[in-house]
């Protein structure tokens, strides 16, 4: 098995960002330190916090947490392997991370992340 460090990372899907971005800037007590159209971001004592418009290109419909693993293809096979089936193969997102996601038996879909 390959080790998981912990969830580094939550997206939360918005429908409306500018709205979303007052709230979770109250909740953190601080501005993002990405402000895209298409992303907002907040790192928040080392974990990642996403507001991402829509659901994004994945079609994002509840928050997903991203969970740091050292080895993200052997994550997904073992994954797969218990029952989990790739909703997102794993895949570049910039910075030397690669993401992936998966979606277990009820339905709920999981993230894995791996930093080079």
């Amino acid at each position: 098995m390959t080790t998981t460090r912990g969830i580094k990372t939550v997206l939360h899907p918005v429908t409306d960002v500018e709205r979303a971005k007052k709230v979770y800037t109250a909740l953190l007590g601080f501005a993002p330190q990405s402000d895209e159209p298409y992303y907002v971001g907040y790192e928040a004592e080392g974990e990642h916090i996403g507001l991402v418009p829509g659901g994004g290109p994945q079609g994002m419909s509840s928050p997903v947490t991203y969970w740091e693993v050292d080895d993200i293809d052997a994550k997904v096979a073992e994954l797969v392997a218990a029952g989990a089936t790739v909703t997102e193969a794993a895949h570049e997102v910039g910075g030397g991370r690669r993401v992936a996601t998966v979606t277990d038996p009820d339905g709920n879909v999981l993230g894995v992340l791996q930093d080079e």
